[in-house]
């Protein structure tokens, strides 16, 4: 069992960044993907990126944070990264990331039913 703890997140202005950690624990496969998703009140989890490790592969983002957001990853540590820069309103919403073996196809790494691990989530306000 992969246990997720996402940190990072906060109370920030329109326009600013915020980086957000996902620390993996426990054992994880030799390729596994970590995908970002988010859920804003009253509305569905929804993809927001993921990134397949092991594999040396790129990430893939959701087209509303294409550009803006980055994801990144510390393999020494077991740890992702959320880098978000200009942030907008529209962001504001809990974050989680989320564990499963790979490679999966693009089509699977989008889906919420596809991962078997969660973290707890962390709040992101942002401010206009």
């Amino acid at each position: 069992q992969v246990q997720l703890a996402e940190t990072g997140g906060g109370l920030v202005q329109a326009g600013t960044s915020l980086r957000l950690s996902c620390a993996a624990s426990g054992r994880t496969f030799s390729i596994y993907v970590i995908g970002w998703f988010r859920q804003a009140p009253g509305k569905e989890r929804e993809f927001v990126g993921a990134i397949t490790l092991g594999l040396g592969s790129a990430a893939e983002y959701a087209d509303s944070v294409k550009g803006r957001f980055i994801i990144s990853n510390d393999d020494a540590n077991n740890t992702v990264y959320l880098q978000m820069n200009n942030l907008k309103p529209e962001d504001t919403a809990v974050y989680f990331c989320a564990y499963t073996t790979g490679p999966r196809s693009l089509r699977t790494r989008l889906s919420v039913k596809s991962y078997d691990s969660w973290g707890q989530g962390t709040q992101v306000t942002v401010a206009s």
